[in-house]
């Protein structure tokens, strides 16, 4: 399995263990999954830089299951939504060339964007993955963003606490991409 992610799968403020794709590797383990877990995210990443590594990590790894948690520093920097549309596009298409079934992660940005963006960039994950029959997690940090026990100080982040409450947002959408 490739995780394909940014701040908020590379364990951004925590120990690498604490995060949610190190919880995954035991939660696999515990259920009698085989898989191993490669975290191949990166603090800062966005869907174009994610886009010029994905064929390599493909070609590495050979994974069965890729998930994609990305856009969400496209959409604080204000990229134009076709843009990102198309990069989220085309990552999805390269898994799917690679046999991989892919789990889309879906995002929200604050809404000081403007009204018009904050929509078309929330829309745009359930468009993606429509367009591919990909799985789909509408909002990643869905009961987590508002909650600042759960948040890291910068506000931004989920904390060591957030963690399973990440892991148990994507286990219903992940599982059934799973082979035993």
């Amino acid at each position: 399995m490739l995780v394909v992610g940014d701040s908020l799968s590379a364990a951004y403020g925590m120990r690498v263990d604490q995060g949610w794709v190190a919880l995954l590797q035991g939660r696999l383990k515990s259920k009698g999954y085989g898989h191993r877990v490669v975290n191949a995210s990166s603090s800062g990443e966005t869907t174009g830089g994610a886009l010029a590594r994905l064929p390599r990590a493909l070609e590495r790894h050979h994974p069965e299951v890729v998930v994609i948690e990305l856009g969400g520093n496209d959409g604080l920097r204000g990229l134009p939504i076709a843009e990102i549309r198309g990069n989220l596009d085309r990552l999805v298409e390269l898994a799917t060339a690679s046999g991989a079934r892919v789990l889309l992660v879906g995002m929200r940005i604050p809404p000081n964007y403007g009204p018009s963006y904050t929509r078309e960039f929330h829309e745009l994950f359930a468009e993606v993955a429509g367009r591919h029959s990909t799985a789909l997690v509408p909002f990643f940090l869905e009961d987590i963003a508002l909650d600042e026990s759960l948040m890291l100080e910068d506000g931004l982040h989920p904390s060591p606490a957030a963690q399973p409450k990440l892991l148990d947002r994507l286990w219903p959408r992940l599982e059934p991409l799973l082979a035993r």
